[in-house]
């Protein structure tokens, strides 16, 4: 019964941000239990890879899909080329997101709008989009990569323009969901922990490892397959009556 509710076939989705990294593991996890995939990159190359890959290894449908999440017609472009070519989207996981470390008063007016534009607006555009269709057709799962950074104030790196756009990401979810719970669609977030994506193995980055293990519970970093069967359980049956929900996997960093 439990493997019948995980089953993704027959179903689509649309995965932002999933050229490389936590968004490509998505992809190809949602892939592994049946679902065609929309794989949605600025990285036009990189989503054609992980399109590739998911093809090839999984035997799904796979489109690769251009995309900028900031731009809003771009968005909804970009959900109408889903349903054209993949026949429904039933899954939304919008995952494109990016970090940088500045002091709150080093801060200028374009490195806080330029974060909060692809961490904030183009998570509301996307759910924006895939909602309407959801809605339309009274069903659908939309997740949202949040952080637990939204949790808590991270140390020792000065990141508040971050830790505001994934706080607010968090709140998105829990409205939308609330709005939307009577009409089908459910909407919940995840919110990783330190992942060693290559994000975090960037050599300014390295240094800093030392400083998160110790403040994990753990002991250790992430890896993005520790994230992949959440996003499964979030997409499918089996968390049918889950919605506006946080899910927290930091290796117990948020305990303390």
């Amino acid at each position: 019964m439990v493997r019948e509710m995980l089953d993704l076939s027959g179903r689509a989705a649309l995965v932002t941000g999933a050229a490389r990294g936590i968004g490509k593991g998505f992809a190809r996890a949602l892939a592994e239990f049946g679902a065609a995939v929309a794989v949605a990159d600025l990285n036009a190359e990189g989503a054609r890879e992980t399109a590739e890959s998911i093809r090839r290894d999984f035997g799904v449908k796979s489109l690769a899909l251009p995309l900028d999440v900031t731009d809003s017609r771009a968005v909804r472009d970009g959900v109408a080329q889903t349903l054209r070519a993949l026949g429904s989207l039933d899954i939304g996981v919008n995952n494109a997101g990016v970090a940088s470390n500045q002091g709150g008063e080093e801060l200028t007016d374009e490195q806080w709008h330029s974060l909060m534009r692809i961490n904030l607006d183009g998570v509301f555009y996307c759910c924006r989009e895939e909602g309407r269709v959801m809605l339309a057709r009274g069903r659908g799962s939309i997740i949202n990569t949040a952080s637990m950074s939204g949790s808590i104030v991270n140390t020792p790196q000065k990141q508040s323009h971050y830790n505001a756009s994934k706080a607010a990401v968090v709140m998105l979810t829990r409205s939308l969901a609330a709005e939307w719970a009577d009409r089908g669609v459910r909407v919940n977030c995840i919110s990783p922990g330190y992942i060693l994506t290559e994000m975090n193995r960037k050599p300014h980055v390295i240094p800093l490892h030392g400083t998160w293990i110790e403040k994990t519970p753990m002991r250790r970093l992430g890896e993005v397959e520790d994230l992949m069967a959440a996003v499964v359980y979030l997409a499918s049956g089996a968390s049918s009556f889950m919605t506006g929900h946080d899910l927290i996997i930091d290796g117990g960093y948020t305990l303390w």
